[in-house]
């Protein structure tokens, strides 16, 4: 079950911006409630981008999700009709 997010795409960039404008990050992650650690993976992650890239990322990446697990499932299909191949009757 995936967990929850505290914060939309939309209060990220927001945060992003304050602390482009000039704004300490200890006093954001205060305000806030967010650890440094969390705010840094965010400015590593979301740094310039907007709202629209953001969702769109998200997307991509759950679409990405989705196919490495086909891969994946079709990968075991592949190897147990070799072994049965090569399997001696």
């Amino acid at each position: 079950m995936a967990r929850r997010r505290k914060y939309t795409d939309e209060q990220i960039v927001g945060i992003l911006k304050e602390s482009a404008a000039g704004a300490k990050t200890e006093e954001l992650c205060r305000k806030y409630g967010v650890s440094p650690n969390t705010f840094y993976v965010w400015r590593t992650k979301f740094a310039g981008m907007t709202v629209p890239d953001i969702k769109k990322m998200r997307a991509l990446e759950e679409e990405n999700r989705k196919l490495k697990m086909k891969v994946a499932e079709l990968t075991l299909d592949i190897d147990t009709v070799k072994e049965l191949l090569t399997k001696n009757f």
